[in-house]
């Protein structure tokens, strides 16, 4: 199963203060265990939300909303994409990582949706247009 591991953003993070290089070099470290595992198939930390925008939805109408966004606990400071055999598996791994901030933090893990999940709805057509796309993606990697 593939899961996002989401690193919940703190008052810290969002006022763009950086990590200390204890912290890059044990992250960079747990970084290298993932990938040999073959877990990590993806990682990134994100920039403060106040660097960011969002769009909102309403019928065919669409808003843009400049950051800095409130409510740090409710934002993203980064994220892994990964590949493993459990939810279980995956919270062990998020147990090995270095605390991502000094004081607390907290790590959200979700099981990203695999296109067996849609049932009858995502027909034959709609997966041959996923893999298209999915080739094209890892081709431009």
């Amino acid at each position: 199963m593939r899961c996002i591991v989401m690193v919940r953003a703190t008052k810290d993070s969002e006022s763009g203060v950086m990590p200390r290089k204890e912290l890059i070099e044990a992250m960079g470290k747990f970084n290298e265990e993932l990938v040999k595992a073959g877990v990590m198939l993806a990682g990134e930390g994100l920039k403060p939300s106040s660097n960011g925008k969002r769009v909102h939805f309403s019928g065919a109408k669409r808003s843009v909303i400049d950051g800095p966004f409130t409510e740090a606990k409710e934002l993203i400071a980064g994220f892994w994409l990964w590949q493993v055999r459990s939810m279980e598996e995956a919270v062990e791994w998020v147990k090995r990582c270095p605390n991502p901030f000094e004081g607390e933090s907290e790590i959200e893990i979700r099981q990203v949706f695999e296109p067996e999940d849609f049932g009858a709805e995502f027909t034959p057509e709609l997966r041959e247009q996923e893999e298209r796309q999915r080739k094209q993606m890892a081709r431009q990697k």
